[in-house]
């Protein structure tokens, strides 16, 4: 495995002598990888931005008046280099790097990187949690069974994981194929175009995502399901899309209606002289772990 990045570049960038040493242990897995990506690169460096960015985060989160930085011992991972062999040994590399790490970490959250990688992540962890389901926040349906030849392109990761059997939940969908269309109409997976999404209270349509997903849930956010004026860092942004608060309120909603396994943050493509959006994906990976470890709170 490779050499980490140096401790200032550790999720949240917190010295030895103010992580805890109990708790849930938290893999914080860095994918520096977009070779399949069909518009704009730059995701590749998405997960170092993260990491920078995450040194700037308040740890205290005054919705839940909590700190889970004293909770949880955040473990910034080695980042997976891709393969030169391309996409399909890259996926097994993450598969591999991911399963290992799953040996001695409770908990994994993957950097991305295009959303390719979540596929190899989801995999390491299903054999954790069999009956997992995936909840997906994304503009993009990615239900394609191979795209620009390759079905481990980025426009492909939810139909790898559909066909490992694993149930889906969409939310923020607003550009798709036709043949995506009908798996979607068909009740293969269950969708929240974003139209719905936007326009509605989140209290009318969680009750579908949450009844549509298992107990235990892994979450993969693509940023180009948030509106492009305030998520511009991404590879294929679309017109439209989820508010911040509107993000949160869903994922609040799943979380303490389940229990969150993993999760990653994905096509994060970051933009010379504009950090709001490092920042935004940071400050969301560190809400992510805030809602699924809430229950440590009163411990």
């Amino acid at each position: 495995m490779e050499e980490r990045y140096a401790p200032y570049l550790s999720f949240l960038g917190l010295p030895e002598d103010l992580r805890p040493t109990s708790g849930p242990k938290i893999g914080i897995l860095p994918l520096p990888y977009d070779l399949t990506t069909s518009y704009q690169p730059g995701a590749r460096r998405g997960p170092i931005a993260i990491l920078e960015a995450s040194t700037h985060l308040e740890t205290y989160d005054e919705e839940l008046q909590w700190d889970p930085s004293t909770a949880l011992q955040l473990d910034t991972l080695a980042p997976v280099i891709p393969e030169t062999s391309g996409p399909e040994a890259t996926m097994q590399r993450m598969y591999a790097v991911a399963s290992e790490a799953l040996k001695t970490h409770d908990f994994l959250v993957g950097l991305g990187g295009e959303h390719s990688v979540s596929f190899p992540l989801v995999k390491a962890l299903r054999e954790k949690h069999p009956r997992m389901g995936v909840l997906q926040l994304d503009a993009h349906a990615d239900l394609r069974e191979s795209f620009e030849g390759s079905p481990y392109n980025h426009a492909c990761v939810m139909k790898r994981i559909l066909n490992l059997g694993i149930p889906i939940a969409q939310v923020g969908i607003r550009s798709l194929t036709a043949d995506e269309h009908k798996i979607i109409q068909s009740g293969m997976v269950t969708t929240v175009f974003a139209a719905e999404a936007v326009s509605k209270p989140v209290s009318q349509f969680l009750p579908k995502i949450v009844g549509a997903l298992p107990e235990e849930v892994y979450i993969t956010v693509d940023l180009d399901a948030f509106d492009p004026a305030i998520m511009p860092a991404t590879g294929t942004p679309e017109p439209g899309g989820l508010t911040w608060y509107g993000a949160l309120e869903i994922l609040k909603g799943v979380a303490q209606s389940k229990r969150i396994v993993g999760f990653d943050v994905v096509e994060l493509a970051p933009l010379p002289g504009l950090v709001a959006p490092d920042f935004f994906a940071a400050k969301l990976v560190y809400k992510l772990l805030a809602y699924a470890f809430a229950r440590l709170r009163s411990s």
